[in-house]
């Protein structure tokens, strides 16, 4: 948990890493997309979940949640309640990718306030630099909040770097998300050494591309994301929670 990207080479770069189930959760994409292409891609070797990583909160104070096993699409863009309000009515279980990062993310404070609405914190993140992987494993000893790992790759090399193993069996995407919501046993995995260190360095300098050109192109050239809650596709069921 979890890819940005995901194609020929990522699965198979997925399998020859020995990773069993991968979660998919790219970033202003609408949740029936995602779905179908995780299921394009899932095989018996590999079982792709879909996932979304919301953008709650303006841009002042912006808080991504990663929601597993959402029956119904959520747009970005809303607030921090009525995002977990909606994970609530769809049964999804909540996770807290890389918090405390930059003013992107929930911190300790968040954590504990949501302790009961929060399924996991995020660990290890390959993408993370190590003092920012520090703090992320702070914030979760003193949440006292189950952990997992994960390669948050936006680059192909990036996948498999870090993993979480579950000490249950996990078939589909329902096993999934009663292995987050039932707190599972599960151990955070990484790779080492010279080469995860130069992967982790070259996913982070994706940030500086992530926030020029592609915000650029986003915001100005290619008009409202799909997932914006003004978007057709939501049909006015966020007007009073969007923040935009």
């Amino acid at each position: 948990m979890h890819v940005k990207i995901l194609d020929d080479r990522v699965a198979a770069r997925a399998k020859a890493r020995g990773i069993d189930v991968l979660v998919y959760a790219p970033h202003f994409t609408r949740l029936p997309d995602i779905r179908a292409r995780a299921s394009e891609y899932t095989d018996d070797e590999l079982l792709v979940v879909p996932a979304r990583e919301v953008f709650t909160g303006s841009w002042r104070e912006r808080r991504h949640v990663l929601a597993v096993g959402l029956t119904d699409p959520v747009p970005d863009f809303i607030t921090l309640d009525a995002a977990l309000a909606e994970c609530d009515r769809q049964d999804a279980a909540v996770l807290v990718p890389h918090p405390d990062l930059l003013n992107v993310s929930l911190g300790l404070e968040d954590v504990r306030r949501y302790r009961d609405r929060v399924d996991g914190v995020e660990r290890y993140n390959a993408k993370c630099l190590p003092w920012q992987n520090a703090a992320m494993g702070r914030v979760a000893r003193e949440a006292g909040v189950p952990v997992f790992g994960s390669s948050y790759a936006h680059l192909r090399r990036t996948v498999g770097e870090a993993w979480t193993t579950f000490r249950t069996r996990i078939d589909d995407e329902t096993d999934l998300v009663s292995a987050l919501r039932d707190e599972a046993p599960r151990t955070v995995m990484r790779r080492s050494g010279v080469g995860h260190r130069l992967r982790g360095a070259v996913e982070f300098s994706h940030l500086g591309y992530e926030n020029s050109w592609q915000k650029l192109d986003r915001l100005l050239l290619s008009g409202m994301e799909p997932t914006h809650p003004d978007h057709i596709a939501y049909r006015g069921r966020f007007d009073d929670v969007s923040v935009y």
